[in-house]
């Protein structure tokens, strides 16, 4: 009875991570580029009351007598399932509206961050005009580098094909390319991709090096669109329903830890 009591414990255990992972997809359900978190979990270590063996008639037993110790948490994996698309008034928003494909840019730190929130901006500067994103960190282009446009150039007539190329009319009105691209990196694991603060990742061994689109021609090209932004894949009413899965399970897991106590005092109050 006593396995019970831990067993319960680690389920209430599991089950809290399990809310706290449904509420945190809820409360970024409107958090752009946001990609849904899902918990894992998996058994703990079984014990063993009976070993395959034989009866008293000589006939082999099908199997052991075995009991599980409970659960733990695994892991908490994202899922990178396409947002939906919503239009934006700026001009420096993008979208990848088709495609694995992620957005590069410079940390403070110098090292390299990846992000699906297109959400970015015009910081004027001493250099020009640097596309960063809310934070201030610059975008890099596809040779992994800020990308700057000249002073004398207005914002809103920045065009982006949807190739990532960037744009830019001429005497004539005609857009012209300048040259520089939107960076677009994909991985060959994004889910072993290492979440920070502010909606962005990093590369880890397990999410393999990044690759970038515009050097590997054996990748699919992810397409980018202007004026877009990719909201939250986050599904609210899945979410509701797991949220009610989770409490149905911690309750039954709170109900057999007050079964297991009143069983252990019952054994307590007998008498010989």
């Amino acid at each position: 009875m006593v396995r019970s009591l831990w067993s319960a414990a680690t389920g209430m255990m599991a089950q809290q991570l399990n809310v706290d992972t449904i509420a945190h997809n809820l409360s970024n359900v409107n958090t752009t580029g946001y990609k849904t978190d899902v918990a894992e979990f998996q058994s703990l270590l079984y014990q063993t009351l009976q070993t395959r063996t034989t009866s008293a008639n000589g006939e082999e037993k099908p199997g052991s007598a075995q009991v599980g110790l409970g659960v733990r948490n695994s892991s908490i994996s994202s899922i990178f399932t396409q947002g939906e698309m919503r239009e934006s008034t700026s001009p420096t928003a993008f979208a990848i509206s088709k495609g694995d494909g992620f957005f590069a840019i410079q940390g403070l730190d110098g090292g390299t961050y990846y992000t699906r929130n297109g959400n970015f901006f015009i910081s004027e500067g001493n250099d020009g005009l640097t596309l960063c994103t809310a934070e201030g960190y610059p975008v890099l282009d596809t040779n992994g580098e800020a990308i700057v446009f000249d002073d004398d150039m207005i914002a809103n007539k920045i065009t982006v094909t949807d190739g990532g190329m960037f744009c830019y009319p001429d005497e004539t009105n005609n857009p012209r390319e300048l040259g520089m691209a939107l960076g677009v990196f994909q991985f060959n694991n994004p889910t072993g991709l290492f979440k920070t603060d502010g909606g962005y990742y990093q590369e880890t061994p397990a999410s393999g090096e990044a690759m970038n689109e515009a050097e590997n021609d054996n990748l699919e090209k992810s397409k980018i669109v202007q004026g877009f932004l990719e909201a939250s894949n986050v599904k609210v009413v899945d979410e509701v329903v797991n949220l009610i899965i989770a409490q149905r399970a911690y309750e039954m897991n709170s109900k057999a830890i007050t079964t297991t106590d009143e069983m252990m005092q019952i054994a307590n109050q007998l008498k010989s």
